[in-house]
């Protein structure tokens, strides 16, 4: 009987659909597809040749690219030659979180794209355990460089002379072996290595089919970074489990530059579905709001107007169309469908049917945004120790606000500080159990045996079932804000909330650690801002400025105390002083993780000052000196 392996998931997929586009890429200036049989291929050359290197079931290679063809051969090649592939992210820019990784992980070779190479190859005189460098892109400048195009030239060889024990080597991959080691972003001590087996993938990837239907001719484009575990699962292994296509993002000079080209990307594939993650839903939804106020303020006053009309009719989606007043909004409905949303999709291509959203928590009214547009936004939940889907709202069933239904063959509880289980409708921490649950942490019994008990994921996360039988997680344990009384709650549905409702708040981190009141650190939106001013014939040098772009500010935050968003959330948790930033949260600057997620204990440290001085009675009033100052740098 075939192991439930990645290289049998892949292998399947070949007899079903062998001349099928597995991946589509850009060369000379247009998508160019790869089939699944033209990807065997080049994976089996790929594996003969990292055997023809001495290669050893078990060795780790690290793998450190863009999202392109040669990620998925790379990643492929590894396992059919019984290795366990590091997937590190092209975000790693700090010398020693590299290192660290290479070193802990004890990689003997390490696949590298072009512009990621100088990275590895300035570190590898102090990796003893590193060997070759295998060079996607460029020539080798000494011994230990490698190309991959020499490793398949090696892989040619091998396989005419040792085509048996090639065989054999991949088909003695057991369920139970590591195919990944993917390394946790590392911000409150040293990262970990979540040690994630083929089984663990394979089986992800039956209860992610399950949930939603992939039909072979559907092609996504890859957005998220392909070492990232949500698209990893959900992206590469789950299209190529239902035969459908998968195509990168065209790599620009620049990071920057490949988020430019998104856009244009998403026009030339025209996706079925994509992978989004709060920052880019984000700036997608900026990018329609951007073109429909070009359009001037009467198509403004008219897209409003189409948002609430469909905002009610839509309900939470489980509700959609039910009640004689939603039926009586139907033809509104189909009308502002046909003069405007239907035109909002046509700039994603045309075909696209929706969003699954992961990675952080999405609030409602961004849900409730999309879902208007005719392309909804799925929320699911998940992390990498599970491979990671543990919950997802799919077309056929699901709530808005909600993380949506458990995957099959998944347990899950609910329980409180002392491990108990509360009853439905309780809040406390998710804990899962099931085949998708990591083994543990890469030479970490520690952190292994506090994360899992009695074969439970522990996940930090809080949330509870609803009456409706849909997750809502409502953040991270270690996030919580702490009143003087000791009440908690999870700060992240509110910045997230604050960030989406207002144009003039680009980022917000919310801080209570057992104090009177909640404090807010809010980085502005500058164009925004400035652009208010401009309407109000002030200049943010003056006072008269200052005071009207902070009065502002205070009024988009107050909408939630006592204006027209008033009972979303309880207000003893909406900030009642804030420090307003300079700055933003960076990957640069290290307050964001890799996945784009507040460090708040690095944040906190940093503006410790600033954060106490808003429990002062001059820094309560919002008009005190740092902010006008701070207001006053705008425009330099």
């Amino acid at each position: 009987m075939a192991e439930r392996t990645i290289p049998w998931l892949f292998e399947r997929s070949v007899q079903q659909h062998a001349d099928r586009p597995y991946l589509w890429e850009k060369r000379d200036g247009q998508y160019r597809p790869t089939t699944y049989r033209e990807v065997r291929d080049m994976v089996y050359e790929t594996a003969a040749g990292l055997m023809a290197l001495g290669v050893q079931k078990g060795d780790r290679i690290a793998l450190l690219s863009e999202g392109r063809v040669d990620w998925v051969v790379a990643e492929l090649g590894i396992l059919y030659a019984g290795a366990i592939d590091v997937p590190l992210s092209v975000k790693l820019n700090e010398r020693e979180e590299l290192k660290f990784r290479l070193s802990h992980a004890e990689c003997r070779f390490a696949f590298v794209s072009g512009q990621q190479a100088p990275k590895v190859l300035d570190l590898k005189k102090d990796l003893p355990d590193l060997e070759k460098v295998i060079l996607m892109d460029g020539e080798p400048q000494d011994e230990d460089e490698i190309t991959l195009r020499k490793v398949r030239e090696l892989g040619k060889e091998y396989l005419r002379e040792h085509e048996a024990e090639f065989r054999q080597r991949w088909q003695s991959v057991r369920e139970d072996d590591i195919a990944n080691i993917c390394y946790t972003s590392g911000t409150t001590a040293d990262p970990k290595g979540i040690m994630l087996t083929h089984r663990n993938y394979t089986a992800n990837v039956e209860q992610c089919c399950a949930m939603m239907e992939i039909p072979p001719d559907w092609v996504t484009l890859l957005i998220l970074p392909w070492d990232h575990s949500f698209g990893h699962t959900a992206g590469i292994y789950t299209f190529m489990a239902k035969g459908a296509s998968i195509a990168a993002v065209e790599v620009g000079q620049t990071p920057l530059e490949t988020l430019r080209n998104i856009p244009k990307n998403i026009q030339e594939v025209r996706p079925h579905m994509l992978y989004s993650v709060p920052s880019l839903s984000q700036n997608f939804r900026k990018g329609i709001e951007r073109a429909i106020r070009q359009k001037g303020p009467r198509a403004e006053k008219l897209f409003r107007k189409a948002l609430n009309v469909a905002y009610d009719y839509n309900g939470l989606g489980i509700d959609r169309g039910k009640g004689l007043k939603r039926k009586l909004l139907k033809p509104m409905m189909q009308f502002y469908d046909k003069i405007l949303f239907s035109k909002i999709r046509q700039s994603f291509g045309g075909r696209l049917q929706f969003f699954i959203g992961g990675g952080a928590l999405l609030d409602l009214e961004m849900q409730r945004y999309f879902y208007a547009i005719g392309i909804p936004i799925y929320q699911g939940y998940g992390l990498t120790e599970a491979a990671p889907v543990i919950s997802a709202n799919v077309p056929a069933a699901h709530k808005l606000g909600t993380s949506g239904k458990l995957v099959p063959d998944l347990q899950l509880r609910i329980v409180d500080d002392d491990g108990r289980d509360l009853p439905p409708g309780e809040k406390g921490e998710i804990v899962v159990k099931g085949e998708n649950v990591m083994k543990g942490y890469w030479k970490n019994k520690k952190a292994t045996a506090e994360t899992i008990r009695g074969g439970w994921l522990f996940t930090g996360d809080l949330g509870y079932i609803d009456e409706d039988g849909f997750l809502v997680v409502l953040g991270r344990k270690k996030s919580l804000l702490i009143s003087d009384d000791g009440e908690k709650y999870s700060p992240e549905g509110i910045e997230e909330t604050l960030v989406s409702n207002s144009p003039y708040i680009e980022q917000v981190m919310l801080y209570n650690n057992q104090s009177p009141y909640t404090v807010a650190l809010v980085y502005p939106n500058r164009e925004n801002l400035l652009r208010y001013l401009e309407q109000k014939r002030l200049s943010p040098r003056s006072p008269e400025g200052q005071r009207a772009a902070l009065e502002l500010l205070q009024r988009e935050i107050e909408e939630y105390r006592s204006g027209r968003f008033k009972g979303m959330f309880p207000s003893k948790w909406l900030p009642s002083a804030i420090a307003v930033l300079g700055e933003g949260f960076t990957e640069q600057n290290r307050m964001l993780n890799s996945t784009l997620k507040m460090v708040r204990g690095r944040i906190v440290e940093f503006y410790k000052d600033r954060i106490d001085h808003l429990y002062t009675p001059e820094g309560k009033d919002i008009f005190n000196h740092r902010n006008m100052t701070i207001i006053s740098r705008l425009a330099d």
